[in-house]
């Protein structure tokens, strides 16, 4: 607790007087690019991660990086990926998995969450994603399954996001991208789906377009928003 408090005073008396501009504008209104949704790992960091400021980014964050099939049971989840889509309009919704997921290890080897019987009802909204890794390869390692359920859940997650009927909506005129990432928390490296090469590339290769304009230049003049 000592680091956190002194971290406040910090913030205070360093950080927040270089942003008081930033933050005086913030505390009238918000106007994210983005919807964040990942996991809870305390090891991911969006805002450090893809290096964005205050205000850029929406972020919702559970156990998985898990957006469960749309219902009308109300969750947390499902109402702030609706206001969002609705309210906030925000461009983009990012799914992003990690590498060494406990969450997805524990749907590999659900004995492990037995005794957790929340974490366990939690997790079941991956069990899909599980299924198509034994179907496809049975026969990999530990290791590689993991690796491959971690890809195959954020693309099982963006299809139940297609769920959600604003986001549906949106996605149906255009006025929302959807993205699948995955992220190598010990390389730095992030992944990114490409629906044309049915694989994640590296998101450098995968945003080519959008990195070449972006690069070495503020964000007021790349144009990507």
């Amino acid at each position: 607790m000592p680091k956190i408090t002194s971290g406040i005073v910090r913030f205070k008396s360093d950080v927040y007087p270089q942003k008081e501009e930033l933050f005086k504008k913030l505390a009238k209104r918000q106007d994210p690019e983005a919807l964040f949704i990942t996991c809870s790992d305390s090891r991911i960091d969006p805002s450090l991660l893809v290096q964005t400021e205050p205000g850029e980014l929406f972020i919702c964050r559970n156990a998985g990086n898990i957006v469960p099939p749309h219902s009308n049971y109300t969750g947390g989840i499902t109402a702030t990926i609706e206001y969002a889509v609705a309210v906030l309009k925000v461009k983009h919704i990012i799914i992003c998995g990690h590498s060494d997921c406990g969450a997805l290890t524990a749907v590999l080897n659900p004995e492990k969450v037995e005794d957790l019987p929340h974490v366990s009802q939690w997790l079941s909204y991956a069990k899909a994603a599980h299924f198509i890794v034994e179907e496809k390869a049975p026969n990999l390692s530990p290791e590689e399954k993991l690796t491959m359920l971690i890809e195959e859940n954020v693309l099982l997650q963006l299809q139940h996001l297609k769920t959600h009927p604003y986001v549906a909506a949106r996605y149906a005129t255009n006025k929302v991208q959807l993205h699948a990432w995955t992220y190598d928390i010990g390389e730095g490296n992030i992944k990114a789906y490409d629906e044309r090469s049915r694989s994640f590339l590296p998101v450098e290769e995968r945003y080519s377009d959008y990195t070449k304009d972006c690069l070495g230049k503020n964000d007021s003049d790349c144009g990507c928003k």
